[in-house]
């Protein structure tokens, strides 16, 4: 069974998160979430806080950001949600970009969505394509190759453009991780209307 690994911070965007980790888990995938803190608190014993996410809305994390337990050797999957408060939590904490790199160079799936595409420049990923919400698509332009699609494919990297995006982008991921027919699986009770082309 594959697993995923999905981060939230304070800031998070609701939908981003939400939508893509309740995709993933539709499709059989283990998948969690962890807390990015934005200070180090060292060694947790108590449960996670709620994160309070871009629109006030609180959710219960998993656990928290540890790399011991986050990298690609525990899952196969690694998803940065946007929201700009959030996404910069996310892609400023130094473990994170340690983990984006592991990931790409281990051969495992990344995924960021929104303003989530910002990690990519932090943690200093090769010149490819990409995408992100337009309000940070300058802080990218002149790093990646910049599209406008709703959802880029680049070898292991998979970026998103926002709220609007999220399904085609968690529908990918279930694609890369699981296949086409669990993609179509999923997809078909979600009753998307007719002539939505994802």
């Amino acid at each position: 069974m594959p697993s995923a690994l999905v981060l939230l911070a304070d800031g998070t965007e609701e939908m981003e998160f939400t939508i893509t980790y309740d995709t993933l888990v539709r499709a059989g995938v283990k998948t969690l979430s962890a807390y990015v803190p934005t200070i180090s608190f060292g060694t947790r014993t108590v449960s996670p806080p709620v994160a309070k996410g871009s629109r006030g809305i609180n959710i219960m994390p998993d656990s928290y950001l540890e790399a011991s337990v986050c990298g690609p050797d525990q899952h196969d999957l690694l998803v940065i949600p946007g929201g700009a408060i959030g996404a910069a939590t996310i892609s400023t904490n130094p473990v994170v970009q340690q983990l984006i790199r592991d990931y790409i160079k281990s051969g495992k799936y990344v995924g960021m969505i929104c303003a989530g595409s910002l990690a990519a420049k932090m943690s200093d990923l090769p010149r490819q394509s990409l995408t992100s919400h337009p309000s940070v698509r300058a802080e990218l332009e002149p790093e990646f190759e910049y599209s406008e699609e709703p959802v880029v494919v680049s070898g292991n990297l998979v970026t998103s453009r926002g709220p609007g995006t999220a399904f085609p982008f968690a529908l990918t991921l279930v694609e890369l991780l699981c296949g086409k027919e669990k993609r179509e699986e999923v997809a078909t009770p979600m009753i998307f209307p007719t002539g939505t082309p994802w």
